[in-house]
């Protein structure tokens, strides 16, 4: 069963100037994910910026948007094909077993001047969660 569909978009024109400023991509990024930037032949604001966008979509698929949850907990990671999926810990890994979220899936997608990703979260619904009041 989906249990909750996050979307969002960003002007990666907004993450140009916060991608210069390492305080704030270690407070937002997760370790792996700066270290792909780092490597990456891409704009690293492009990378942040899609990341960023990965990391709201998570919060709305959960319905709880950013509260509670450390952006650096969710992070972006590909597998031998290129295929992203989602890595959580701490505060992400806690909201979605809360959530009774089982499967995570992600689309990211990028052109110069903006960044997208869709996250669509599948489990069982646990007792309450997902009713509306």
């Amino acid at each position: 069963m989906i249990l909750g569909i996050g979307l969002d978009i960003l002007e990666t024109s907004r993450m140009l100037e916060k991608s210069r400023d390492r305080g704030f991509i270690e407070r937002f990024m997760h370790p792996s994910e700066i270290a792909d930037a780092e490597r990456s032949r891409e704009n690293p604001a492009m990378i942040y910026a899609s990341r960023f966008a990965v990391k709201e979509a998570f919060g709305k698929a959960l319905g709880i948007g950013l509260r509670g949850l450390k952006l650096k907990d969710i992070a972006v990671v590909h597998d031998d094909a290129g295929r992203p999926f989602l890595k959580l810990y701490g505060t992400a890994l806690e909201a979605f077993n809360q959530s009774g979220g089982q499967t995570i899936h992600l689309s990211i997608t990028h052109q110069e001047s903006v960044a997208a990703a869709v996250v669509i979260i599948e489990g069982e619904a646990l007792s309450g969660c997902g009713e509306r009041q």
